[in-house]
């Protein structure tokens, strides 16, 4: 019955979006339309859109189930991420919309040179194949055990169905089509998430005082920690968070994607700081749902898993009730597929404009190419997430966190000493800086818990960047006074 009923689920939202794609590509399935959806995009639709980018289904599931373990110390990086929005809208758009740029890459190649532009590239694209491979493999895994595994259908041909799914319907028209599924994917799983939170307050038979007053008075409702030892501490956290946002938003091809689709910068600063302002409260609701999640399994003696992510999933399909179970199913598919179907379509940008430069080529033969980067993309993603299976991981959010802080690590680098200096570097030699940073990095992070017991935390991404910004000066060019030009 449950097998069922979350496969009708699937079948019925998968055809709304498909429908959404056929009558959005009619007319206009070009590049232009797939990369930039002809600069067009309403600005309201594009920043409720993007919560469900930034969201998916990783923060569906793990925010929830991370309470027991942190607290409600997460929101310390949601207050520095908005912070970090501010930094987008007023410093990185208004460059990216002067230059008029499809990808945000070509900056570097104009600032420093090919090496450097193909470098920044490249560390996207490994960094966003990783970070949302991890975020779909979660859900792909939640379909797999509610679903599939009951009907002996192995895990890498559920994760083929879902990746072929995503393909169809951002095929044709890719953001310009995505920019409108992801408005209605994320209205979806918000109001899952307050509809889930309806239905357990109604078992606890809470009414909505009852439900702020147990969340806040929970020792779970924590947020602030002070100690300097601790990972959660709050400046580590804050200022991670300001950081993590430039650099996974402002310096992310596959959101500044969506942004760059809207008709001017003026409408794109909107479409920014409405974002980052609706981004608080809804971490904040998940983080509640999570707080009430304990205190139901507290009352009812129920054994919660000891990983973070099941928690979330086994009490929906266990203990909750039908109608929890399609609201979670619900939520969790627009979550995870708002977040894919854009990875998708940014990585076949990116690599057919920075990496293969289909726009020095004519029409017919860049329509072409685009399309079969568009299929290649699918199968790695597949690929990714059946090799993040087989190594298991524990909380997929904080795995996905840690990888950023390494991979744009030297993209944080390469755009700040181009935007905040006028020094010039040696071209060829920054792969080489770029790739020795994050290696820095970790051997760094090692010693000092070895040697300190300091365990260290997403902080790791502004030493990283920094290490970046020294190597690229040691590699820049001088005049022959000596003075940098």
């Amino acid at each position: 019955m449950i097998a069922t009923t979350i496969l009708i689920i699937f079948a019925a939202y998968f055809g709304i979006l498909y429908l959404i794609s056929v009558l959005i590509s009619r007319g206009s399935s070009d590049n232009d339309a797939f990369f930039v959806a002809n600069r067009k995009s309403p600005w309201y639709i594009v920043a409720i859109g993007m919560i469900g980018t930034s969201v998916s289904g990783v923060t569906f599931v793990s925010v929830p189930g991370m309470v027991g373990a942190f607290n409600m110390s997460y929101m310390q990086m949601v207050f520095g991420f908005f912070f970090g929005y501010l930094v987008v809208a007023y410093l990185l758009l208004p460059l990216y919309y002067k230059l008029n740029l499809t990808s945000i890459y070509t900056y570097l190649d104009q600032r420093f040179g090919n090496y450097s532009y193909k470098t920044g590239a490249s560390f996207f694209i490994l960094s966003r194949i990783i970070g949302s491979a991890a975020k779909l493999y979660l859900v792909a895994l939640i379909l797999q055990t509610l679903v599939f595994e009951a009907w002996h259908i192995p895990f890498w041909l559920t994760v083929s169905g879902i990746i072929l799914f995503i393909w169809i319907y951002t095929r044709k028209s890719g953001i310009k089509t995505i920019v409108w599924t992801d408005m209605l994917q994320t209205l979806s799983f918000v109001i899952a998430a307050i509809l889930i939170i309806w239905q357990v307050s109604s078992l606890l038979d809470f009414n909505l005082k009852e439900v702020v007053t147990t969340v806040a008075d929970n020792p779970h409702s924590k947020i602030f920690h002070f100690e300097w030892k601790n990972p959660m501490n709050f400046f580590k956290q804050f200022f991670s968070g300001v950081f993590i946002v430039i650099v996974m938003t402002g310096l992310d091809q596959d959101n500044m994607q969506k942004n760059l689709t809207c008709k001017n910068l003026k409408d794109a600063q909107k479409n920014m700081l409405t974002y980052g302002f609706l981004f608080t409260p809804i971490n904040l609701l998940f983080l509640a749902l999570g707080i009430l999640l304990l205190v139901f399994a507290s009352q009812k003696g129920i054994t919660l898993p000891t990983v973070s992510d099941e928690i979330l999933p086994y009490l929906v399909s266990n203990y909750l009730g039908l109608p929890c179970l399609i609201f979670f199913t619900i939520g969790i598919i627009g979550a995870s597929f708002a977040n894919a179907d854009s990875a998708l379509t940014s990585l076949t940008t990116s690599f057919c404009v920075d990496i293969l430069e289909v726009d020095k080529k004519d029409d017919k033969q860049a329509n072409t190419t685009r399309k079969r980067v568009h299929i290649g993309m699918s199968i790695v993603f597949v690929l990714v997430i059946l090799f993040i299976h087989h190594i298991g991981q524990e909380n997929v959010l904080n795995t996905i966190y840690k990888v950023a802080s390494y991979t744009y690590g030297p993209l944080l680098g390469l755009f700040a000493l181009g935007l905040f200096s006028k020094i010039n570097i040696r071209d060829k030699y920054a792969p080489f800086v770029c790739i020795t940073a994050p290696i820095i990095c970790y051997f760094l992070e090692e010693m000092l818990f070895s040697c300190f017991n300091y365990k260290v935390g997403y902080e790791i991404l502004m030493l990283n960047g920094l290490l970046t910004v020294i190597g690229l000066l040691a590699i820049s060019k001088k005049s022959e006074s000596g003075v940098f030009k």
